[in-house]
This record gives structure tokens, sequence and C-alpha cells, in this order.
């Protein structure tokens, strides 16, 4: 069994300071590094890309609404042709600091309220298909198992990668719990490693209603902005190693098996 673990970095923005990416980078295997339209600036992405590199961490670029207030978490009605000229800004810029790093872009993971929309959403899912499809048909996409933005990836022949979440609360139809919810983030290390262990090697994760959701998953997203971030993300890794499943970058891998959900 082998997975990778995520993380969304480099989301501090001028003396702002979110999360503790130089941690998280000892433990993650992919980065999903802001590119400065939900967060970040210039300075944090640059650092974020030559921290990444330097550890030989996977850069993903983490595209997102226009929506620095938000935080990416409150949904546009976009229109495609706006959304896919978004996307494809957010990509060059990530892509200069990951070269100026001495390295790539290597996938792609839509951000927040843009993630949520695109699993219905079908304007959007194709808009943002579409910006990755001309810019590089090679990157790979994370996405929702089941989500209309995975099925528009594979249809476009881009590799689709499904991920689950470590800290995060399911509903019953395989969709994540509102962030307005209570219980909808997991704070306890020890739960969160065990519901992980769990989605890797059963492929399930029990839901809010006590039911039992199949999660086939080829990544595993850990939050960096929630308390305790840095521990939840060490005890999962430690607890899937000792669980005998290899923790490597599905960006590393052959395109063969990491397609489709």
């Amino acid at each position: 069994m082998q997975i990778d673990l995520n993380a969304d970095l480099g989301e501090s923005f001028g003396h702002w300071t979110l999360g503790d990416d130089v941690a998280l980078l000892e433990v993650v295997t992919s980065a999903n590094v802001a590119c400065g339209f939900h967060a970040g600036d210039p300075g944090v992405l640059r650092r974020a890309c030559a921290d990444a590199a330097e550890r030989g961490v996977a850069i993903g670029a983490q595209v997102g609404y226009r929506d620095l207030v938000g935080f990416g978490r409150r949904f546009i009605d976009e229109p495609p042709e706006d959304l896919i000229d978004d996307v494809l800004y957010q990509l060059g810029a990530l892509e200069a600091f990951a070269r100026v790093a001495g390295t790539r872009v290597q996938y792609v993971k839509p951000h927040g309220a843009l993630y949520n929309a695109i699993v219905h959403h079908e304007e959007q899912a194709a808009a943002v298909v579409e910006a990755v499809r001309q810019y590089d048909v090679r990157l790979p996409v994370l996405g929702l198992p089941g989500s209309a933005f995975l099925r528009r990836a594979r249809e476009a022949g881009l590799t689709a990668v499904p991920e689950a979440f470590a800290d995060r609360a399911y509903q019953p139809d395989g969709t994540l719990a509102s962030r307005r919810e209570a219980g909808s983030v997991l704070h306890d290390a020890a739960e969160i490693a065990r519901r992980c262990v769990r989605m890797v090697t059963q492929q399930a994760v029990e839901a809010t209603d006590g039911s039992t959701v199949q999660v086939a998953a080829r990544s595993l997203c850990l939050h960096g902005d929630t308390p305790g971030a840095v521990e939840s993300a060490r005890s999962v890794r430690a607890a899937l190693e000792a669980a005998g499943v290899q923790v490597a970058a599905f960006s590393g891998a052959p395109a063969e098996g990491v397609a489709g959900t």
C-alpha cells in the first residue's frame, strides 16, 4: 500500500502568519502552495517553493477564487472564461517561483469554496479542467472522489487523483461537512491517525450519521491552518508507516493506477 500526504502551505500574507510550513514540510510528501488569490504574497510563495524543493516535496498549485478577505472560502459565481484566466494566472505565478527554486509545479489542487463548488458545479469544473489542459495536459489534478471535476478531468485526458481528508468530517454522501457545522474539523491527533489508517487500509471512513463512506483515495489531505496541525500530521505519518503503508508523493508514480475514482 502507498499513499501521498498533502497539505496546504504558503498561506501567510504580509505580517500575518498562518501555519508552520517548515515543520509540515518535514512530514508531507506534497505541498499545495497558495498562488496569491486567496492567500500568500510573493515572498511567502517564493519561500514555500524553496523550502519544499530543498526537502524533495512535490509542489502543487493551490488555485482558488480571488478572495483574500474570505480566504477563498466564499463561492464566487464567475463566468467560465474568467475562471479559466484566473487559474492560468495562478499557475503561471507559482511556476515562476518553482522554477527559481529548481523544480516545477507538479499537480493542481483547487482550494476552499472552489474545491467544494466543482464537486457538482459542471461549468466551473469544466473551466478549471480547461485551464489545466491548456497549461499542461500532463499535470495531475487532485479532487474529491465522485466529483464532476475528476470526471471531467479524465474526459479531458488529465490524470485525476482522488483524495481523502484526514481531519474533516464526512457527510453520508461522501462530501465534506460544512465548516459552519460543529465537529466539521477534527482536532484529536490520535483519532485523526486512526481514521487515516482505516481510510488507506480499508478505503472507508465513518460519516457524521455513523454510516460508512467508501473512500478510494490516492492522497490524504492534512490541513495546516488548524491548531495542532503539525502534531496531527506527525501522528498520521507514524501510524501509517506502523501499519505498513509506504508514504510517497503520487506525482512521482506512473500515471497508470492513479487516475480515476
